[in-house]
């Protein structure tokens, strides 16, 4: 008689993955950046959804779209309009606190502390930590600022019938399209530059700040200098033309039939202001002028130059730390 025996069949249990090596070190050391990150990324997000949606339904609610805006309830329009510029400027301020929080201490408070000597004396190459840590930030900005952008973007395509039509301005040329990522991309590269240098957390911060709001100050006097305006003439007095809807003007003068241009203010403090004009030929009023169709461009524009500056700073950073001692 034989007897049969069965083998158990050992299951292996599966064991959670864990983070672990510099991984682990990067969540460990960062993990108040990373859930400061989290919660203004979905707190930010339900925030924007839900006001767009507000918005729009008060809107339609007040007869819009099959009434023109200009028959609206002013007191709905600037509670829309205040309501969507603050968002903006609390959007606007992300690439500051990127850059003071995140870019500069992000090497110099390993240098000031000893971390980093630590960490590659321990058996990991210095170039592969502070790959680590590079990537580790960039990506944190890119996740936040990519995912907020794209809805505040979102929402300014619906509100554009209703709130300033001046796109130009920074709070939301800046906070549109690319542009939000990549200023905060260039913010944060300059912040780990300045930490690199310095060595003290403290320090690079107030010098990333100061140079961060500088650099925002120049980026917006650039802005209107990277493309070419559109110029047009159509009659004093007389209703814009449909080509300027949404449009932001950036040159006035008034002109004669023949495109000969004086100062926009020519005449008015005249005593016989139509009789200076008549003499002077003066019959049409000349804008120069950005189309909304142009924004686009300009954004792509700007967010190529900033992406270039900031992959600059960061073959910096790792040249510095290839040449010279952490």
């Amino acid at each position: 008689m034989s007897t049969l025996t069965s083998t158990p069949v050992q299951q292996e249990t599966a064991k959670p993955r864990r983070l672990r090596g510099l991984a682990w070190l990067m969540v460990r050391q960062h993990r108040s950046a990373l859930l400061a990150c989290a919660a203004a990324t979905v707190l930010g997000a339900a925030w924007i959804v839900y006001q767009r949606w507000a918005m729009l339904d008060t809107l339609h609610s007040a007869g819009w779209p099959g009434k023109p805006t200009d028959v609206l309830n002013d007191a709905m329009l600037q509670h829309i309009s205040r309501t969507f510029n603050d968002a903006a400027g609390y959007l606007s301020c992300l690439p500051l606190l990127f850059g003071v929080f995140l870019g500069a201490p992000l090497i110099s408070s390993d240098q000031e502390h000893g971390t980093a000597q630590l960490v590659t004396t321990q058996s990991v190459p210095r170039l592969r930590w502070l790959l680590w840590k590079l990537v580790f930030a960039l990506v944190l900005v890119v996740v936040t600022t990519g995912i907020l952008g794209a809805l505040f973007t979102w929402w300014w395509r619906a509100a554009v019938p209703v709130v300033s039509s001046n796109w130009l301005d920074g709070s939301i040329f800046d906070t549109t399209g690319p542009v939000l990522t990549t200023l905060t991309l260039f913010t944060t590269s300059l912040g780990i530059v300045i930490g690199t240098l310095i060595r003290r957390a403290v320090t690079a911060m107030a010098l990333t700040f100061f140079g961060s709001v500088a650099f925002l100050g120049v980026v917006d006097y650039l802005t209107p200098h990277l493309g070419t305006p559109r110029r047009i003439a159509f009659p004093l007095d007389s209703e814009h033309p449909a080509g300027l809807t949404n449009a932001v003007q950036v040159d006035q003068w008034v002109g004669t039939a023949s495109d000969k241009l004086y100062g926009w203010s020519t005449c008015v403090s005249d005593d016989a202001p139509e009789a200076c004009r008549a003499r002077l030929g003066i019959v049409n009023s000349v804008w120069d002028y950005f189309g909304y169709d142009q924004m686009s461009t300009l954004q792509w524009t700007t967010a190529g130059l900033l992406l270039a500056g900031s992959a600059a700073l960061v073959a910096l950073v790792w040249w510095r730390t290839r040449r010279h001692p952490l």
